[in-house]
């Protein structure tokens, strides 16, 4: 049994844990009347990292309970204490406490991913009176504590392994690869997490080696997207009573439940470590986004519910990976993926606006406990099958405020100065992470035009106006070569054209101009020289007239 430290209003009081402190009775006719109210002021990791500090905060009006407050100890998927009666500390009652207890690392009863709440006993039972609240240090506790390495330019690209060299060739310094969470369970690797052991597929993990460590070995650095498809042989992996629809691609996470939880916990935590960097043969993963384009439940479905609902399901998942990834590896980065509706299209059940979604994430966080979470955002042209989004403001979609229906490049510093604001920025200050990891520019129209000049302008407008934006991180592109589906939708993305005879393959057949301005756009000498074309294309006689605070401008003639 550990010894609890616990400094109440009255001082400092060394206590065992779940004694039976309080012996009081409280009349069922007192209990009714109950007017302690209270909060979690901060959860941590202190010490040399096997100790949790909980410090709260009360009104101190104990009238009708037994005059101590209780901590209760609470997994992911438990909505509050209930019947229960096994606090995991307490103190004499007051208007601050500070509870110590152990971590537990490692072990069946580890507290790592628990949150707390504070409570108070009536006649009837134990009274919460706080909202819970999660640890938001996990980070203290990684094994790697090894600095984020800042790549040299923003500039990335969605690979296709096959032309890696191809990729090396045009200097790419970020990619994107995306984890099938779903498929990833089988057998050939064992895995022991807090006493229970996992079996992975050799294969699958296997091959996310092979293409991770290809990157990662190069410098370029790797952003995992974590996709959690449906798979019948893992049925806790999603949201019981959710339904498989054949329109959704991936559905939410499923913490809701002890198998779900810990099922989720064990695969975040296999990831975080076989990524972290350890093995060279396994690569490094230093960004990692939680689903896709979360404000829309085709891409994270649970089923229809309302914003509140949905998005405090979510990050009760998102939190499980970032628990799992920031106690491996301390800085790494945490991301949620929105697409670029900031309110179009929402209905408040299956879609979402982005700004909301942030918003909620943000509100909720503050109260269960703050994250170093970013914003991996993807801010296609207005209609997609038009790459020209310099005029998007035509559809009527687009303004250069908070209200604007939808936020993509032109408009971009709608979002970014958002971010930028006090009630966004990370614990320590900072402007929060954000990254562009999923955009494209087409080079054909629905009648098969040849627009490769219009998708060569276009990134070349869009990636001045990234780059010259200080709180943007990372600008990947998609693709490096056509994908046919995509191309029979009227969406030609790639630097090269792909083989449209093979439509189950991707098979690279002709560089577009946008391969050599790709090469180009980050190389102080040749980037100029190189988008020289793009001016008349756009209609501009210098790039400084339409982008603030121009990176090149002192080089413009």
């Amino acid at each position: 049994m550990c010894s609890l430290v616990l400094w109440a209003a009255g001082g400092m009081t060394a206590y065992g844990e779940n004694t039976g402190a309080a012996s009081e009775t409280v009349s069922e006719t007192e209990a009714a009347a109950v007017t302690a109210d209270g909060s979690i002021t901060s959860c941590l990791i202190i010490g040399s990292g096997d100790t949790i500090e909980v410090k709260a905060q009360s009104n101190g009006q104990m009238e009708n309970t037994d005059s101590y407050l209780y901590l209760f100890e609470l997994k992911p998927y438990e909505d509050s204490i209930g019947g229960r009666t096994d606090y995991a500390a307490w103190a004499e009652g007051g208007t601050s406490a500070t509870f110590s207890l152990s971590l537990n690392r490692g072990s069946a009863s580890d507290r790592l991913y628990s949150k707390f709440v504070l409570a108070v006993k009536t006649a009837d039972g134990y009274q919460e009176i706080s909202k819970p609240h999660y640890i938001t240090n996990p980070e203290v506790v990684a094994p790697n504590q090894a600095p984020y390495k800042a790549p040299l330019s923003k500039k990335g690209l969605q690979m296709e392994v096959s032309q890696i060299g191809d990729a090396f060739q045009l200097g790419v310094k970020h990619s994107s690869v995306n984890i099938a969470f779903h498929q990833i369970l089988g057998e050939g690797i064992d895995y022991e997490y807090d006493g229970k052991v996992y079996h992975f597929s050799k294969p699958v993990i296997e091959s996310y080696d092979e293409t991770i460590s290809a990157m990662s070995n190069k410098d370029i650095t790797v952003t995992a997207i974590i996709l959690n498809g449906w798979n019948p042989a893992t049925p806790d992996l999603v949201i019981p009573g959710t339904t498989q629809k054949s329109n959704v691609f991936y559905y939410m996470p499923n913490v809701t439940t002890e198998a779900g939880f810990e099922e989720t916990r064990a695969i975040a935590a296999f990831l975080a470590e076989r990524y972290s960097g350890a093995n060279p043969d396994y690569g490094k993963v230093s960004n990692w986004i939680i689903g896709n384009e979360i404000n829309n439940q085709q891409w994270n479905h649970m089923g229809a519910t309302d914003i509140t609902n949905y998005v405090q399901t979510y990050q009760d998942a998102f939190r499980v990976f970032y628990t799992a990834i920031k106690s491996t590896s301390a800085n790494d980065r945490v991301f949620f993926s929105l697409d670029y509706n900031w309110h179009n299209e929402a209905d408040g059940q299956l879609k979402y606006g982005g700004k909301d979604i942030i918003d909620y994430f943000n509100s909720i966080a503050n109260v269960q406990g703050q994250m170093d979470w970013g914003v991996a955002y993807h801010p296609y042209p207005c209609p997609m099958t038009d790459a020209i989004f310099w005029d998007d403001a035509n559809t009527g979609l687009i303004t250069n405020d908070l209200s604007s229906p939808v936020v993509n490049f032109i408009n971009l510093n709608v979002l970014t100065d958002y971010l930028a604001t006090t009630a966004f920025q990370k614990p320590n200050g900072e402007v929060r992470n954000i990254m562009l990891t999923e955009e494209g520019f087409t080079a054909t129209n629905a009648n098969g035009d040849d627009l490769s000049m219009v998708q060569a302008a276009a990134y070349a407008y869009s990636y001045y106006l990234v780059d010259s934006n200080p709180y943007i991180d990372a600008y990947i592109l998609s693709r490096q070569v056509d994908a046919p589906s995509e191309v029979n939708m009227g969406l030609a993305f790639g630097l090269w054209s792909c083989d449209m005879s093979k439509p189950d393959q991707i098979i690279p057949q002709q560089r577009r101009k946008l391969w050599e301005v790709f090469r180009d756009i980050d190389n102080s000498k040749k980037t100029l020289e190189t988008t020289e074309f793009a001016k008349s294309v756009i209609g501009i006689d210098k790039w400084s007239d339409v982008i603030p605070d121009f990176r090149w401008k002192y080089q413009e003639q």
